[in-house]
């Protein structure tokens, strides 16, 4: 990372960081660099062997100049020494899994992970001769007896999507380091501006960018964030080999949202609060959970680790058929807020989770792990990413499918 991305201010970081104004041309917004390949003034491999971040730009699936400035600036964020992008959030996510296991290895993933993550440990590293373990990992006892010899990664997210359940994240870091294990870690519930899971220990960081760090719903990509020697490993095999590589004008929308994402952040908190102290005074409303309310079981953890409580609120309305009716209403009747999945954008966004549907297709869980999540979920919830839109517009939209 350029010396140039340190910064105070993480307001200044998000706009600065990464962007240097053109050398020949002093332009002071980043260019896009849509080129594929690269003239070379001297002789280079072929092949990408050996290639290093410090070569001179040979080919777009290597390295681009836009998406290497998203990624200096994603790291400036995380405060990590480097950052790789990637096409999307699940690229990332198992470019991260599938550098770094093999045949052999074990993991440790979350219970309760983004449902593409869970449907390709369940679905897909098995074939691979990798074995998960999953656990709710705000048990730690269960995380604790979980390890074995052969683990070699631990993965978890929080907020965890979609029941917002927090992890510990110091806590679970000590136990992957005393394993030797590396400590994994989506964040794209939280934004940089919420948390930064390297400074409680965590070795990667990963996020789907298509979220609140892009903000508008108009770009799709992922990152992961960690040490120059973890993050060189991903761009070698994964970027090169895998070639799950992030457009450069996604790049540059990217990097536009996120330049004001300190700002966004600060507003998508504050309508959540809004909207979820209403939530809970509502007579349909049967539970709400959001972070930032002292109502939330973990409200204590997350003012622990969370210098945000980000937009992202669940909850329920009383039974499955309930929910279901208001999801009825929800699409034909709100004017202001989206009824479609994704989060993070500027606008509001809100969508029904059935819990039998999310157990049969991507959690799987039974007993105990059941249990959990229906504590949160229980037959179902609504995930709404609140949006910067005027609250009470927000309010009134939803009052009118609740009653």
């Amino acid at each position: 990372m350029n010396n140039r991305d340190h910064f105070k201010g993480i307001s200044t970081t998000a706009i600065h960081a990464g962007e240097n104004p053109g050398p020949s041309t002093g332009d002071s917004a980043p260019p896009i660099h849509m080129s594929s390949t690269f003239h070379v003034e001297e002789e280079a491999s072929f092949s990408a062997v050996g290639f290093s971040e410090d070569d001179p730009y040979f080919y777009s699936r290597w390295s681009n100049p836009s998406v290497d400035m998203l990624s200096r600036k994603i790291a400036a964020l995380e405060g990590t020494e480097d950052c790789a992008c990637f096409a999307s959030g699940m690229a990332a996510a198992t470019s991260m899994f599938l550098t770094n296991l093999s045949s052999g290895d074990h993991a440790i993933f979350s219970d309760v992970a983004y449902a593409g993550v869970s449907e390709f440990a369940r679905d897909t590293l098995y074939r691979y001769g990798i074995e998960v373990s999953y656990v709710d990992m705000s048990d730690l006892d269960s995380v604790r007896n979980a390890f074995r010899e052969n683990t070699r990664l631990v993965h978890a997210e929080t907020p965890a999507n979609p029941i917002m359940r927090i992890t510990d994240l110091a806590k679970i870091a000590e136990l992957a380091k005393e394993a030797s294990a590396l400590a994994t870690c989506d964040s794209t519930f939280s934004s940089p501006i919420a948390t930064r899971p390297a400074e409680f220990g965590f070795d990667l960081v990963m996020h789907s960018v298509t979220k609140y760090i892009g903000g508008h719903g108009d770009a799709i990509g992922g990152a992961v964030a960690g040490s120059r020697e973890l993050v060189g490993k991903l761009r070698s095999e994964s970027c090169i080999h895998h070639g799950g590589i992030m457009s450069p004008f996604n790049a540059w929308l990217i990097a536009r949202g996120a330049s004001t994402l300190p700002l966004r952040m600060k507003a998508h908190e504050a309508n959540a609060f809004a909207v979820a102290r209403w939530l809970e005074d509502h007579p349909k409303v049967s539970l709400v959970l959001y972070p930032g309310l002292e109502s939330h079981p973990q409200h204590l953890l997350a003012r622990s680790q969370m210098e945000n409580f980000s937009g992202m609120i669940a909850f329920q309305v009383g039974g499955r058929k309930n929910g279901e009716k208001i999801a009825e209403f929800m699409r034909r009747g709100l004017k202001v807020i989206h009824y479609a999945v994704s989060l993070g954008h500027h606008r509001s966004l809100i969508y029904w989770l059935g819990t039998n549907e999310m157990i049969e297709s991507s959690f799987r869980l039974q007993g105990e792990q059941l249990r959990s999540y229906r504590a949160f979920a229980g037959d179902g919830l609504f995930r709404f990413s609140v949006g910067l839109e005027d609250p009470e517009d927000l309010i009134d939209d939803l009052d009118r499918v609740l009653t």
